[in-house]
This record gives structure tokens, sequence and C-alpha cells, in this order.
């Protein structure tokens, strides 16, 4: 037999048992003692609500049997310092950002409440969303910061 042949017969075979059932059914094949997951006592899940009012109700008795647990829990967790403050802007950004956002917001509230509008008032809603873009990306600074100095690094 040439190894062509055997493979066609191995598909002839696989195309013919492809509508058979299966003879053993999955649930009675035993599972490998390997993949059984220690069984785990049940935990509760306190909120941070909750466990106030727990505090509250024990009168100052706050080492119950799960703090430990609880506290060995809150011991890897991290909390990020508070974020920086926004930049403060200058007028004129201000009002480049109330333009590209004012337009639309004009022209989506008149649509959607049927209002007939002008042909300057939709001109100036479409100039208020292109100017306040480009006054955005003009003002971007797509430069080098000027504090470096004149050493823009390692040069090779």
């Amino acid at each position: 037999m040439t190894p062509q042949s055997d493979e066609d017969e191995v598909w002839r075979q696989i195309v013919a048992s492809f509508n058979d059932t299966a003879e053993h059914d999955s649930a009675d094949q035993p599972w490998p003692d390997s993949e059984n997951v220690p069984a785990e006592p049940a935990r509760r899940v306190v909120k941070p609500s909750e466990e106030l009012e727990e505090d509250l109700d024990d009168a100052g008795d706050k080492h119950d049997e799960g703090s430990d647990d609880e506290q060995a829990g809150e011991e890897g967790h991290y909390v990020p310092p508070p974020p920086p403050p926004l930049p403060k802007l200058d007028l004129a950004t201000k009002l480049a950002w109330v333009a590209l956002f004012g337009g639309p917001a004009y022209l989506l509230i008149a649509a959607m409440a049927s209002w007939h509008m002008e042909g300057w008032a939709l001109f100036t809603a479409v100039a208020a969303f292109i100017g306040g873009f480009v006054a955005l990306v003009v003002r971007m600074g797509d430069g080098p910061p000027s504090n470096d100095g004149w050493d823009d690094g390692a040069v090779l």
C-alpha cells in the first residue's frame, strides 16, 4: 500500500464516523487525580460598609476570627498616590475646547428638537468646530521642551 492510499483510508474512516455517537460518555471517563482541586473553606466577602457596621455592633472589639486573614490580604494591596492636579488652561485654550464641543452639540440639539436653522447658524457651528480643532492642534506644541537646555542626550 502506498502512503497516499493509507491517508485516503484514514480520511474515509473519519468521514464515515463523523455522525456516530461516542462510545463512552465523557461523564463515565475517570477524572485524573492531578486535576483535583483541594476544597477550601467558604469565605465571606465583607463590603467596607458592612465591616464598619459590624465593628460598631461589636462595641470596639475589632479582633475577631477573620480579622487576621483580612489584614494579611490587605498587606499586598496597592493604593496609588493621588493624581497631580490638572494644568491651568488659558482663555484661548478654554475657548477652543468650547468651540470644539459646542458647535456639534448645538447642531445635535437643534436636529433633535427639530429647530429651523438658518444658514448662518449652521456655518457658525461648523466653523466653530473646525476653528476649535485647528486652534488646539496649533497650540499643541510638537517640539521638544524648552527647559531642557542645550543637551539633547547622548550622541553616538
